[in-house]
């Protein structure tokens, strides 16, 4: 079975003496339960796995059983290697930030060898707890969507179909069948995410215009938009502000975010209007009446489905980091993505599909602003496929 590169981290931690929670963090389909059941399968001590999921309805006295549990193995072991507890989707229960942060206190004075795991599918709720009640007892590992290495090794995908199919392990299987493949990803990806880790856990005045947000992010990734002009693209007109506010919901789950203009003036940065980017290409390929070799032969439509991968690809491997993803634009000039780390500024154009003209932004944006270095993907520049190969390190050095 494949091993994200997480396991490694992960499984050194948990061989450790007992010292800090331990928080997988990420979106649906991003392989953490699969991760920690790998691991909980071949380290050398007990565990014990449980899901908030099953749980109807959700409350803290779930937590207290299985901690209660917990407990009772542990006083029945005799191998001295402690019991790993792992409770996953643990976002689901009403303050269960607080019910924790009393038990494995209570567990750090008796001296009891408890090692916990907490998963969730959205890193923002999940954090929100953790800030505010659990602050300096837990570590977060942020379990990212799958990168074209990892789909391709695991999965066979060719850089072609990462493009269109994206990186969702699960719906790997069904690629050959294009319309059960569609259904999976907006059945079981996104009406899941959106119903049940934002909706039921989330007070949303305008549900549907979270929905209808989503629908446009994904037919504009790539495209910069202001709230004004979103507004008039929706049925349901709520305000920019609650339309900012949704945005980072459903960047907190993975699915939509929205680059920023990047600017050395910090006010100009949160005034400026966002660059929607789909965090999965999946979800914008589920959405098209095309199919995978209808899309290659629309250069346009191809061109922008190349960018928006690009897009991903850097939006998640720049999470947990001190690197800062915006993109650039004045006038008529742009550029598709600038990574910012300290000083050090990065330029990364993408042509692919339509585009058959040299674009001018990149020098406009070299002549004002010290960039240590500008890169062009695709068309005449570092092949797609090789520049999904770097780690951001690699890029960014």
């Amino acid at each position: 079975m494949y091993k994200r590169p997480h396991y490694n981290v992960l499984f050194t931690r948990l061989r450790e003496p007992r010292r800090f929670i331990q928080v997988l963090a990420g979106p649906r389909q991003s392989g953490k339960t699969t991760l920690i059941q790998q691991i909980t399968q071949e380290i050398d001590a007990p565990s014990q796995y449980a899901s908030a999921d099953a749980v109807i309805p959700a409350s803290k006295n779930w937590i207290e059983q299985q901690w209660g549990n917990a407990r009772l193995r542990l006083k029945s072991d005799t191998s001295g290697r402690g019991i790993i507890l792992v409770l996953d989707e643990i976002q689901k229960i009403d303050n269960w930030s607080e019910t924790v942060k009393r038990l494995w206190d209570e567990d750090t004075m008796a001296g009891r060898d408890i090692k916990l795991v907490l998963l969730g599918s959205a890193p923002l709720l999940i954090r929100r707890g953790l800030s505010e009640t659990l602050a300096g007892r837990f570590e977060t590992i942020r379990i990212p969507h799958w990168s074209y290495i990892e789909m391709r090794d695991a999965f066979g995908l060719s850089i072609e179909e990462y493009v269109y199919f994206g990186g969702y392990p699960g719906s790997a299987p069904l690629i050959k069948d294009e319309e059960r493949w569609k259904s999976y990803i907006k059945d079981s990806l996104v009406e899941t995410t959106i119903s049940r880790d934002i909706l039921m856990m989330t007070r949303i005045d305008k549900p549907a215009l979270l929905k209808d947000l989503f629908e446009i992010g994904c037919e504009y990734s790539g495209s910069i938009l202001s709230f004004n002009k979103m507004l008039g693209q929706l049925q349901d007109a709520g305000n920019t502000v609650t339309l900012s506010h949704y945005l980072e919901l459903l960047d907190s789950a993975g699915m939509l975010t929205g680059l920023r203009r990047f600017s050395t003036r910090q006010l100009s940065k949160r005034s400026s209007s966002p660059k929607l980017q789909v965090l999965n290409t999946a979800l914008i390929s589920a959405h098209l009446p095309e199919g995978f070799e209808q899309t290659r032969r629309n250069f346009e439509l191809w061109g922008r489905l190349v960018e928006s991968s690009v897009g991903a690809h850097l939006s998640n491997i720049t999470r947990g980091s001190e690197t800062r993803l915006h993109y650039w634009r004045d006038g008529k000039f742009e550029v598709d993505f600038v990574l910012v780390r300290g000083e050090e500024i990065v330029g990364i154009e993408v042509k692919a599909g339509g585009r058959k003209k040299p674009l001018p932004g990149m020098e406009v944006f070299t002549k004002n602003f010290p960039v240590k270095k500008s890169l062009l993907v695709g068309t005449g520049g570092i092949p797609l496929e090789e520049f999904f190969l770097y780690s951001l390190k690699e890029i960014m050095d």
